[in-house]
């Protein structure tokens, strides 16, 4: 998507090239709310879980032993298992909602995991890639789920699994699972959580009256509701008087680092854990995700108790030429390598691939 005279990609009203996408009964007024409680507990558990963060929190090994299994997905094959096989899966959260039916992807990571080393490595893009990849036209990385989705009832191929073929060959790993989640779904479960603290390094300021953004964050440390904490992370520049300083793909994605870490310390603290339910029915209706119920388990059981240390968080840069981030050839090819050496038992940490 080319960034507009607004500055905000992700509230782009949408590419200008796009195309025109069992348990025992219960009684129907309660059926979407009692179908799967497992279903919804395990979506955020899943989250959790492939970023790393559920150190220390013995209560999902509690509430995992207590679940129930709905039995409404496919079998997995032992040797599949998460509890002994490495695993990759795409994570994409798109700019989805309501108002403008849009798909963008603003965040684009791959997880290797391994039960062996109880380990993971994140690789995180910046959505203004320009993907040069064989077989696929030239375009900004977030723009090809959208197109994928508007394409799905002709070709007949979910965007999900589009998506998983295609950054499978673009950082040369066999994707094996892909989670999307959008925004909706973590303003809300910001707001569950009471909000999230964060130190803004400078002041934001950007006003859009066609989709009533207001964005006012001033330097220093601050308390954000859900919205606020969204306008935080997607901030690019501003059209306020005074000016505030503009923002790239990589202030961004250190930012959206910032608010995961904060919404993760409020999880663990004994009132997060209160508060576990609204999250989940936050997140809920919000993601999709191609795991198995099982294999959700397998991930549970195989890295609930993963420690912060044990992730490596390989955030790839490059050169911003508007429209477009360049990708440092050097830094994706050390995300390859990273990616390899995990599923291979290797595991790299984050000082070494960050070169320090």
């Amino acid at each position: 998507m080319n960034m507009g005279s607004n500055g905000l990609p992700p509230r782009d009203r949408g590419d200008k090239n796009k195309k025109s996408p069992s348990k025992k009964k219960v009684d129907q007024s309660n059926k979407k709310k009692r179908k799967s409680p497992f279903h919804k507990f395990m979506k955020i558990v899943m989250i959790l879980v492939i970023l790393g963060v559920v150190a220390g929190i013995g209560y999902l090994y509690m509430l995992f032993n207590n679940v129930i299994d709905t039995g409404n997905n496919s079998p997995v094959a032992a040797e599949d298992s998460a509890k002994v096989k490495p695993l990759t899966m795409l994570i994409l959260g798109t700019d989805y909602r309501e108002e403008t039916k849009t798909h963008l992807t603003d965040v684009v990571m791959v997880a290797s995991m391994n039960p062996k080393t109880d380990s993971v490595t994140l690789v995180s893009l910046p959505r203004d890639t320009l993907i040069k990849l064989d077989g696929y036209s030239q375009r900004k990385l977030n723009s090809y789920y959208p197109r994928f989705k508007t394409a799905e009832k002709e070709s007949g191929v979910k965007a999900e699994e589009e998506m998983r073929v295609m950054l499978s060959k673009y950082l040369d790993v066999n994707i094996d699972y892909v989670t999307v989640l959008n925004f909706k779904g973590f303003t809300d479960a910001v707001d569950a959580l009471g909000g999230v603290d964060v130190n803004a390094t400078q002041n934001m300021c950007y006003n859009d009256t066609a989709d009533g953004t207001k964005i006012n964050i001033t330097k220093g440390p601050q308390h954000l509701d859900g919205d606020e904490a969204l306008d935080y992370v997607r901030y690019r520049k501003s059209n306020c008087d005074p000016q505030t300083p503009a923002s790239d793909d990589f202030s961004r994605n250190q930012r959206q680092n910032e608010v995961l870490h904060s919404m993760l310390d409020q999880m663990k603290s004994l009132g997060g854990v209160t508060k576990i339910g609204k999250v989940v029915n936050a997140v809920s209706d919000n993601m999709t995700t191609t795991v198995e119920s099982e294999q959700m388990k397998n991930f549970i059981a195989a890295y609930w108790d993963m420690s912060k240390e044990n992730v490596n968080f390989v955030p790839v840069t490059g050169t911003w030429n508007s429209p477009y981030v360049y990708i440092n050839e050097g830094e994706l090819s050390k995300a390859k390598e990273a990616l390899a050496q995990e599923l291979a038992g290797n595991h790299i940490s984050s000082e070494t691939t960050s070169g320090k």
